[in-house]
């Protein structure tokens, strides 16, 4: 079980760029998955250090496990939106 959620600065932007109702209907299901494991997560293909990703109805929350147990935030964008680099 993760011990802690750490926030990159892109993802803390994307956060603040949508709409509060949308924001917390996202933190909300981030508070969930560490503690229940539960969430429509996969890993996405052709990253190295794996990545995953949290689907959460159109948004996507982009992280990876750090090595302290933690996940890093590293994106949260629209679906049309998050898989682009």
């Amino acid at each position: 079980m993760p011990q802690g959620v750490i926030f990159s600065v892109e993802a803390r932007a994307d956060l603040r760029a949508i709409d509060r109702e949308t924001a917390l209907r996202l933190l909300k299901a981030l508070a969930r998955f560490p503690l229940t494991d539960t969430g429509n997560v996969k890993q996405l293909e052709g990253c190295d250090p794996p990545e995953y990703r949290l689907r959460i109805g159109d948004w996507r929350l982009i992280f990876r496990k750090a090595g302290d147990g933690a996940i890093e935030i590293i994106r949260g964008r629209n679906r049309r939106e998050a898989y682009r680099r």
